[in-house]
């Protein structure tokens, strides 16, 4: 039996089956949960790559800057499951002005598209599964370590951060629902939302180095099981946290 046995968990973010979700997806399935996608934009490609899961899963379009997905997304998953244990927020974007060292040029229209997809979507992605969640269960965010400044990385460090304070507030007022809020820090992994960073290879070259436990840029199960893990009934009272899986580099001073 595995650790989420007849549990009913909802996947966003997955684009190709080297992202994070994706890993996510299949190892829940694997450990015995019923899964529910969403995408945005190329509907058809995701639809294509869950067909490659252990058990094909339904893909729902979801635009969290569209307030009609988000206010349709319980009955929509209600089609398709009869409620909701799990949540996985793997959503995140940031113009390219936003990104690549042009930190203070940055326009505000470009900022606030950064903070609204991968901040605030957080919050709203919680909401809206909420009258699904009514046994409690578990809501977990992908998140890139925000205790510094990257280079690169601008705006979307800062969305980061807001979305790590994003996550202690949700995790002080779902409580009370008896649904826990984390977020699992990642190190640097060749996804797309990475390919799309200027100059992510500054990355690459030294994440490995830096790594007391090394560290696989092509590997997202290490990732995926931390999400999986604290989607199970393995961590009934842990909440506001952060799990860093970075080979931990995180503690260890440049």
């Amino acid at each position: 039996m595995g650790i989420l046995e007849g549990k009913r968990i909802l996947v966003t973010g997955v684009l190709t089956d080297a992202s994070i979700a994706f890993s996510v997806a299949k190892l829940a399935q694997e450990e015995g949960a019923t899964v529910v996608l969403t995408g945005f934009g190329r509907l058809s490609l995701v639809e294509r790559i869950a067909k490659r899961l252990p058990e094909p899963a339904p893909v729902l379009e979801l635009d969290v800057q569209n307030t009609d997905h988000l206010d349709t997304l319980a009955d929509r998953v209600g089609e398709h499951l009869d409620g909701l244990d799990g949540v996985v927020h793997s959503i995140g974007f940031a113009p390219q002005t936003a990104l690549g060292g042009n930190f203070l040029n940055t326009p505000w229209d470009d900022v606030a598209t950064a903070l609204q997809v991968s901040t605030y979507s957080f919050k709203s992605l919680a909401v809206a599964c909420l009258p699904l969640m009514k046994e409690g269960g578990a809501v977990v965010g992908l998140d890139f370590d925000a205790s510094k400044a990257w280079p690169v990385y601008d705006w979307m460090g800062v969305a980061k951060a807001g979305l790590e304070s994003c996550s202690r507030y949700l995790a002080r007022d779902l409580g009370k629902h008896n649904i826990r809020v984390n977020l699992v820090a990642a190190g640097p992994l060749r996804t797309m939302a990475a390919k799309s960073i200027p100059g992510f290879q500054e990355f690459e070259d030294s994440w490995p180095e830096k790594a007391p436990l090394g560290w696989d840029l092509a590997d997202t199960l290490p990732t995926a099981k931390a999400c999986v893990a604290l989607m199970s009934d393995w961590f009934p009272a842990t909440t506001g946290e952060i799990v860093h899986v970075d080979g931990g580099v995180h503690a260890i001073g440049s």
